[in-house]
């Protein structure tokens, strides 16, 4: 009989422990919650008109020139290709931000 509150009171200290643990990662989870598939979509979104976006106005710039200042070149395909690259680094930019504090973020919650 003299072991029953022994051994309650040994429990206790680890119960409230284990208690206390896991609200604190309900509380974390709820703060940090995963995004879902249409952030995903959206980030695809996103990414796909950072790069259409450059690539339509330097074709329509292009396509502008030649109409009005007619030359040996094509300034349509020289700007369509400059608007490509100056898109697809923007992408390759955001992407690399995002990664980056992505990263950070799971070294925070790993410490």
């Amino acid at each position: 009989m003299t072991d029953e509150p022994e051994k309650d009171a040994q429990k206790t200290p680890d119960f409230a422990a284990e208690v206390g643990a896991k609200a604190a990662r309900k509380l974390k989870a709820r703060r940090h919650a995963t995004p879902g598939v249409w952030f995903g979509l959206g980030m695809m979104g996103l990414i796909g008109w950072s790069v259409v976006v450059p690539t339509l106005l330097g074709a329509a710039i292009g396509f502008w020139l030649d109409k009005h200042s007619p030359g040996q070149y094509s300034w349509t395909l020289a700007l369509l290709m400059a608007g490509l690259a100056i898109g697809c680094f923007n992408a390759w930019h955001w992407v690399a931000k995002e990664d980056q504090a992505m990263r950070e973020e799971q070294e925070d919650t790993d410490e």
